[in-house]
């Protein structure tokens, strides 16, 4: 099999395999329950140190289209997925490119980690909350927050209390499965 078709089959597979991981969410219980952990987020890091970022960018995207056939947010949930995934993978890969040492590797990991839920601010303040406004009020979306910490004042406070942690947590579990796993995976897909 020629490098382009291997290519273009591995990340077929991974886009696959992230479209799958998206299903596998779930709730934890010291955050609100609208907030679902994940790791779709994995294959593309994965394929981004493989590839590049411009590849980890296809497995966001295809994942995220293929997901709209399922959407139970109109669309909103999956633009606020790629968005992120996009920060994640072309962060975490331009400085891997820097530097493809295993530091190197775990420096990109963390900033990116870092970066994507910094943006997760931005996506939930701008995109996300006002989007679910339309289906629950305001004060609702607050309260279930309060739920769980009284203390919560405003929606900009429960997000960087509750999205903008959960998000960097996402991207740390993504990281560590990826230190893990990569060099196995590397020299199994890595193209002739």
């Amino acid at each position: 099999m020629n490098n382009k078709v291997k290519k273009l089959t591995v990340i077929a597979a991974f886009s696959a395999i992230a479209f799958i991981l998206m299903f596998l969410d779930f709730s934890v219980p010291i955050v609100p329950s609208f907030l679902k952990f994940d790791i779709s987020d994995l294959p593309e890091l994965l394929i981004t140190f493989m590839y590049g970022p411009i590849s980890g960018i296809v497995v966001c995207l295809i994942k995220c289209v293929l997901h709209l056939t399922v959407t139970h947010t109109a669309g909103v949930g999956e633009l606020s997925n790629f968005l992120l995934g996009v920060v994640f993978c072309v962060s975490a890969g331009l400085i891997y490119q820097l530097k493809k040492t295993r530091a190197g590797a775990l420096m990109a990991m963390l900033f990116a980690s870092v970066l994507m839920g910094l943006a997760g601010y931005l996506t939930n303040y701008f995109i996300i909350y006002p989007f679910y406004y339309n289906m629950m009020s305001k004060e609702t979306i607050l309260s279930i927050c309060q739920q769980i910490l009284p203390w919560i004042e405003s929606i900009e406070m429960s997000i960087w209390v509750f999205n903008v942690p959960f998000t960097i947590v996402k991207g740390l579990v993504c990281s560590l499965v990826t230190f893990l796993v990569y060099k196995k995976l590397k020299h199994l897909l890595q193209l002739d």
